[in-house]
């Protein structure tokens, strides 16, 4: 999940289980027509009522001040890790700047312990219709956005509405089967989905920024800006620089301070996001103490890394937490589009050449474990042979799809370790050569003649050690196989555009699967440039699978249809599956102090925790 300064998001929101006293939400649970409750959920179970003070895993004395300055690490919509050149990160144009969600308030809030679950924000409550078809959320009648005007709910109408329209082409696919959002009166937004919607798309609805249609009235809101725009929520844009960084100011007299969803959260006065196109130069800046907080994604680092003075002297902590919710799903991605990748032979081949056990070995430290699955550290993965419930979702498919998919799930090979594994290789070439490629001297040349070459395309050379000796594989095998790396705005916008063969990309994971996978899987996202399909997947199963998903009406529906997708991606060799590690690796400037208490799904850093001045004191940062 990305790194949050407020709230989880509740797109990104995952769990699995209630806890034990339950409450009434929206599914599962019979509905009077007028009732008002004052949580949704995705099953319909909530674990705390309406007067609860505030979430378990915060401080509700949590001090405010201080500065926390942090690295973007994980991006959604239109932001880039490299640069920002707009502060609207919600369409399609420009590289969008980190922290900009903080801005905007939502309708609800989700939760770190249950994360199936969200509590009123902008909505005071919500009404539902016997057939879940229209909701009504009630807004609190002392929302302001930051100039003291209200929000209302012509604000929330607005906001759906044009993010469907205009918005990137992610929140338009999922606001697909949103029918219409009217306001009823000042305080009554009226949202009407589709009968064919996606069982959550209620939560992604009450998880949309509001926006003040005042402000945009007068401004064109697919255009890339650096003008601060009007939001309603915890923090405003303070000071920033064009793609080196961007200040956060907490909002003194925030309106929703005292909520219990916010209470204990936004403790800091100021959050400052910095940017580096290198990952060492990066460190350096921690080492350095620009940077305050560091989740450490590369092992090299973490393993040799933090030995300078400040780490010795006791300034700098480190420490890793065992991840509690599903990892990102990692992997070398093809661009399916392109005709040399449209042999789902060439695409498994072509992984054999890479030697993970030797990468782990050597360039790892031990840290990874092999990816094997989309669903990694959660019960939707795939193992074994499918079960007679997923018997029963496949089996319209048989056919249609690859055989395997009834078997037992395709696992990447293990090698001998060696980096170049000489019966790996073989049979790569012996696969290349059933899919129709000759070998031409030292050149492969494909079905259609034309020389094998493969561009390894990225904005960042972080993971150089690692795709080079692969490609160095590939080069035996009569590949010309190479990297490109290019400026973040030409990444970008070959990414949107579809334009490379093939990228690495890390997608976060939930433990609630829902029809947004539609984003990352569907037919329709395929052709639809801009989208989070990058592998230019198109596969009537696959998308009956996420239907499945979006439709299920329990937790046990969800995995069996997950596994299913899961088994389907697997067999379509869609990607070569990176690594992933059970832990979450953080360090931090001795400046910070955090609840006793962390969230059931997620690490609560540094959202849960505030600016400690006396250790600030101590370490000569204050």
């Amino acid at each position: 999940m990305a790194m949050r300064i407020t709230r989880r998001r509740l797109l990104e929101a995952a769990g699995v289980t209630a806890a034990a006293t339950t409450l009434p939400g929206v599914s599962g649970v019979a509905l009077a027509q007028d009732a008002e409750l004052h949580g949704l959920s995705v099953f319909g179970d909530l674990a705390l009522p309406a007067d609860f003070p505030h979430f378990a895993y915060v401080n509700p004395q949590a001090p405010k001040g201080g500065t926390l300055t942090i690295q973007i690490k994980q991006a959604a919509g239109n932001q880039s890790f490299d640069t920002f050149n707009t502060l609207n990160t919600y369409v399609l144009q420009g590289d969008g700047a980190a922290g900009m969600d903080a801005c905007f308030d939502t309708l609800m809030a989700g939760s770190g312990d249950e994360p199936g679950a969200a509590y009123g924000l902008l909505a005071k409550s919500v009404s539902v219709s016997p057939d879940r078809l229209v909701y009504r959320f009630r807004l609190r009648p002392e929302a302001r956005f930051h100039d003291g005007s209200r929000v209302t709910a012509q604000d929330v109408a607005f906001s759906l509405g044009i993010l469907k329209e205009k918005g990137h082409p992610s929140y338009r696919l999922l606001l697909g089967e949103m029918i219409s959002a009217k306001a009823e009166s000042d305080d009554l937004a009226v949202i009407s989905l589709s009968p064919k919607r996606g069982r959550d798309l209620h939560m992604v609805v009450a998880g949309m920024p509001v926006f003040s249609e005042r402000y945009w009235a007068s401004r064109d809101f697919t255009a890339a800006t650096l003008e601060p725009p009007l939001g309603s929520g915890p923090y405003k844009v303070g000071r920033l620089e064009q793609g080196r960084y961007i200040e956060f100011e907490r909002v003194a007299d925030y309106w929703a301070r005292n909520l219990p969803v916010n209470i204990g959260t936004n403790n800091f006065d100021r959050v400052r996001w910095e940017y580096f196109r290198d990952r060492q130069v990066a460190f350096e800046a921690f080492k350095s103490g620009i940077i305050t907080f560091q989740e450490e994604f590369t092992s090299r680092i973490w393993a040799t890394g933090y030995d300078f003075p400040a780490m010795k002297e006791g300034k700098v902590k480190k420490e890793a937490l065992r991840k509690t919710d599903p990892v990102a799903s990692q992997g070398w991605i093809y661009n399916t589009r392109r005709e040399k990748f449209a042999d789902p032979r060439i695409r498994e081949a072509l992984g054999l050449a890479f030697d993970f056990e030797w990468t782990r070995k050597t360039i790892m430290f031990g840290s990874y474990e092999r990816m094997t699955s989309y669903f990694e550290n959660s019960d939707s993965k795939a193992v074994g042979k499918p079960s007679p419930a997923e018997l029963a979702l496949l089996e319209p498919f048989r056919g249609k799809v690859p055989e395997e998919v009834f078997g037992e799930p395709f696992l990447p090979p293990v090698s001998d370790g060696s980096g170049s594994d000489r019966a790996l290789l073989r049979k790569a070439d012996e696969m290349l050569r059933a899919a129709g490629c000759k070998r031409d001297g030292n050149v492969l040349k494909l079905p259609n003649g034309q020389p094998f070459e493969i561009e390894f395309l990225d904005s960042n050379p972080a993971l150089q050690p690692h795709t080079q000796p692969f490609q160095a594989n590939l080069r035996k095998l009569g590949i010309n196989a190479a990297s490109r790396t290019v400026d973040p705005a030409q990444y970008q916008r070959r990414l949107q555009e579809f334009d490379f063969d093939i990228i690495s990309q890390a997608l976060s994971g939930s433990a609630i699967p829902s029809d947004s996978l539609r984003i990352v899987y569907g037919s329709q996202a395929a052709k639809t440039p801009g989208s989070r399909n990058i592998a230019g997947i198109a596969d009537p199963a696959i998308d009956a699978m996420i239907e499945k998903i979006g439709q299920a009406k329990s937790y046990a529906e969800v995995v069996v249809a997950t596994k299913c997708l899961d088994r389907l991606l697997r067999a379509g060799r869609y990607w070569i599956p990176m690594w992933w590690n059970d832990e979450t690796w953080i360090a931090h400037w001795d400046l910070f102090d955090r609840p006793q208490t962390k969230p059931k799904y997620g690490t609560g850093a540094p959202g849960t925790w505030w600016f400690d001045a006396e250790k600030a004191k101590r370490i000569g940062k204050a």
